[in-house]
């Protein structure tokens, strides 16, 4: 006979503890909802800050072109929060291999150098890229 540490008897054995699953999911998937939650709050667009110029005549584009270029106001080329030459744009843009359907949009400050939009537009079209469109905003009614 198996010796005995606890003072139950031998017909208490249906008595054992358990562990409640249902409860440990429900806080499962409260802090897979809080984690969700806090990590789109905690997203952020790393963007130049551009003060665009008016389009009457422009058309809303429903579709986010894959490659977004932003020139600043003193002619600072970026690229995804990352300053770039026209010469790293064509090297990044052959680099990604386009094909007919790839697009560029690029956003330029109204106070940005003409100069600097068309060295950007001659590097999307020197790597191959035909589909290229510039953000404009809406004037105000």
């Amino acid at each position: 006979m198996p010796v005995q540490l606890s003072g139950r008897s031998s017909d208490d054995e249906g008595d054992e503890a358990r562990i409640e699953v249902v409860p440990l999911i429900d806080i499962m998937f409260f802090l897979l909802a809080a984690f969700m939650l806090v990590s789109l709050s905690m997203t952020q667009l790393h963007r130049v800050p551009l003060a665009l110029p008016d389009a009457a005549t422009g058309v809303p584009d429903t579709k986010t072109p894959p490659y977004q270029i932003a020139i600043d106001a003193n002619g600072v080329i970026t690229w995804d929060a990352e300053i770039v030459t026209p010469g790293e744009i064509t090297a990044r843009l052959t680099a990604a291999k386009p094909d007919e359907e790839t697009r560029v949009l690029i956003s330029a400050d109204e106070e940005s150098r003409h100069k600097q939009v068309l060295a950007v537009l001659d590097a999307c079209r020197s790597a191959g890229v035909e589909k290229v469109s510039f953000e404009s905003r809406n004037p105000e009614p």
